[in-house]
């Protein structure tokens, strides 16, 4: 019996094929641990591209937004680069509450 198996083990072919499967494995430019670390690496560029996509969508409506109301550009200046008209003050206030609960 032990010899049955052991002749089974040492067969050229047998050991032939574990050979390659290890190669296929662990060296082959595409071996497993390549395709998963690409895999990986293919699934954050999804995300990032679905990211992307919705900043460009976001921007898209707030530019017809801006191109069609001159009162939105107004808001968009004040909010963003804290413009103001003349003989007109603005204060900034920050809230630092959500920073302590933390």
């Amino acid at each position: 019996m032990f010899k049955k198996i052991l002749r089974i083990i040492i067969n050229k072919y047998t050991i032939t094929l574990v050979a390659f499967a290890v190669w296929m494995v662990f060296f082959d430019s595409s071996s497993v641990l390549n395709r998963m670390k690409y895999r990986d690496k293919l699934n954050s560029l999804k995300q990032e591209k679905y990211f992307y996509l919705e900043e460009i969508k976001k921007d898209s409506i707030l530019s017809q937004k801006l191109l069609s109301d001159t009162s939105e550009i107004e808001k968009f200046a004040r909010e963003n680069y804290l413009m103001k008209k003349e003989k007109e003050d603005v204060f900034l206030v920050i809230d630092t509450t959500a920073d302590r609960h933390q």
